[in-house]
């Protein structure tokens, strides 16, 4: 009876993890906004850049797995019928135009293929289309600081800290979630530029295909237009010390109506911070 029972339990605890394995991959490819358990893809992305990005990935993939799967076809052709027992007379033929032809042609044709839309993309992500507002954003060590100008509606800045693991409330993820988050309209083209004041950071979302380096006594800049409303986490993407993997960025995307109250309310609260002289602490929108 104790074998059968132990049996049982084993099953059970198999068909449990195959289970939870299945839901981990099924919930990891529709993700949005957050990693997921078990993931196996890029997360859900809400604008251009990014799901051309995701595109220009699965294309890869798809012609990574081709040439793989050629090239192993060859060895093994070549094990099957070039082996010492079907050749004891090795063949001495050292040159073949037209095999040297096509092993030349093949692969530049391969890398025409990968270079064209990744020029493509490239050129979608570096020329930054006529911005509706600007944010300056600071890598510190190890946080992440938010300017909004003013000369775009704004005149404040704050600070944004991760929130620790006892002081989460209930949905909030583990070392991703901060006390400031950045907030910014939906569909609205915001630039973003990036620097550092004292080692280099990196600051990436995923869901909106953003990464660039912050860069000390550097002016980097990117942009992204998010087409969903919701709270998308992404976290310093640079090795910058010991305080790194508790930097995350957080950015709330929410309607014109929300963020015209929340900058009213930040202007308010704010419109002194520009000189830096005090760490500052914005209150989430709602």
């Amino acid at each position: 009876m104790r074998i059968e029972t132990s049996g049982l339990r084993s099953v059970t605890a198999l068909s449990t993890a195959a289970v939870a394995l299945v839901l981990g991959i099924s919930e990891a490819a529709a993700g949005t906004g957050a990693p997921s358990p078990w993931e196996i893809s890029m997360q859900g992305m809400v604008t251009e850049v990014g799901r051309d990005l995701s595109t220009f990935h699965t294309y890869l993939v798809w012609l990574i797995t081709a040439v793989c799967v050629f090239v192993l076809a060859l060895i093994l052709v070549i094990i099957a019928r070039f082996n010492e027992k079907k050749n004891p007379v090795p063949s001495k033929t050292t040159h073949n135009t037209m095999l040297e032809v096509v092993w030349t042609i093949v692969p530049v044709l391969i890398l025409v293929a990968v270079a064209i839309p990744s020029f493509r993309l490239l050129r979608l992500q570096l020329v930054t289309p006529a911005a509706d507002m600007v944010v300056k954003v600071t890598g510190y060590a190890w946080y992440w600081g938010y300017e909004y100008p003013a000369d775009q509606g704004g005149g404040f800045k704050f600070d944004s800290n991760m929130v620790e693991t006892k002081d989460l409330k209930p949905g909030q993820p583990r070392l991703l979630t901060v006390d400031n988050e950045m907030v910014v309209p939906v569909n609205k083209i915001v630039k973003v530029q990036v620097t550092a004041a004292d080692v280099l950071h990196s600051f990436a979302m995923p869901s909106f295909g953003v990464k660039i380096d912050a860069v000390p006594g550097r002016l980097n800049e990117t942009w992204f237009k998010a087409e969903a409303e919701g709270v998308y986490h992404g976290q310093c993407s640079e090795l910058c010390g010991n305080g790194h993997p508790y930097m995350p960025i957080t950015i709330r995307v929410v309607s014109e109506q929300q963020y015209a109250a929340w900058l009213a309310d930040a202007k308010k609260k704010y419109a002194s911070s520009t000189d830096g002289s005090a760490p500052l602490k914005l209150a989430n929108a709602q």
